[in-house]
């Protein structure tokens, strides 16, 4: 490319042209300076559906937020710790503290939000009384939801555990199986998919209702309001007072919030606020 000759009076008319193009090129790159975004994790039902409601109070706040909708429970974790991305709203605690064990993850949580009670479904059974023997029952294969779904079993009295209050059970830790029920350990967003092809599949709300499942009509066992397991806001330790969040936790926990969560789900999901 030839660059053509300027002379000394052009090149001085033009530098404030060049500064003001520098400028704003430095501020529309990425986040803004300002930090009036704010990027989210999130699986799309319900937490981008309850984000997507506060969006619009948020941006009256000049905040901008930014949902990036994930269908698997790993991805968010690791790149919020890989500051991909600011925050995320997906899991329980049982779960985040499994992970960072797991991973050498150090992420933390910042804002409990609601509760989404985990249910066992069937597409050839009404109860759990005709369920048969030797039925097999699906199961997320990771250890926090995993222990979940067995706590969960056990309370509907078909397994008796060794240790009754174990989040973190395991498969082995089943001391009692009076119907001897096949396990099937399979990735917890798999399992509405193989609703026809078990007797039992124990089900995360968020994927049951990416389903278009109704916990409370459909579910043959739930978790009740007193479930531990709340949904947190998670991110990076020693960022919880970032002004952005801060906005966001005001909005998600907001009595508009908690209306919306009521009326949209009536049941099928708990604000924990």
């Amino acid at each position: 490319m030839k660059v053509l000759p300027m002379n000394r009076r052009t090149l001085l008319a033009a530098l404030p042209a060049v500064v003001s193009l520098g400028l704003l090129a430095a501020c529309s790159g990425g986040a803004k300076p300002d930090g009036a975004t704010l990027t989210v994790a999130a699986t799309a039902v319900p937490h981008a559906e309850i984000l997507e409601q506060v969006k619009p109070l948020l941006a009256r706040q000049g905040l901008t937020l930014d949902i990036r909708v994930f269908n698997d429970y790993v991805q968010p974790n690791l790149q919020v710790d890989q500051r991909q991305i600011d925050v995320n709203y997906f899991q329980t605690k049982p779960y985040l503290d499994q992970f960072n064990a797991a991973r050498g993850t150090h992420l933390v949580p910042f804002a409990g939000i609601h509760v989404e009670p985990l249910g066992g479904y069937s597409r050839r059974y009404k109860t759990l009384a005709q369920l048969p023997d030797g039925a097999v029952v699906a199961l997320p294969n990771e250890p926090s939801n995993g222990g979940r779904a067995l706590l969960l079993l056990q309370r509907a009295g078909l397994i008796r555990l060794k240790a009754p209050t174990n989040a973190l059970s395991t498969l082995r830790d089943i001391a009692a199986n009076p119907k001897r029920l096949q396990f099937k350990e399979l990735e917890a967003a798999t399992l509405p998919r193989v609703l026809g092809e078990v007797d039992l599949a124990m089900i995360n709300t968020n994927y049951a209702l990416d389903a278009k499942l109704n916990p409370t009509r459909d579910a043959l066992v739930i978790e009740d309001a007193k479930s531990p397991y709340v949904n947190f806001v998670v991110g990076r330790a020693g960022e919880q007072n970032d002004p952005r969040v801060v906005k966001l936790i005001a909005a998600l926990r907001s009595p508009q919030t908690k209306a919306f969560i009521d009326s949209h789900y009536k049941g099928a999901v708990l604000p924990a606020f």
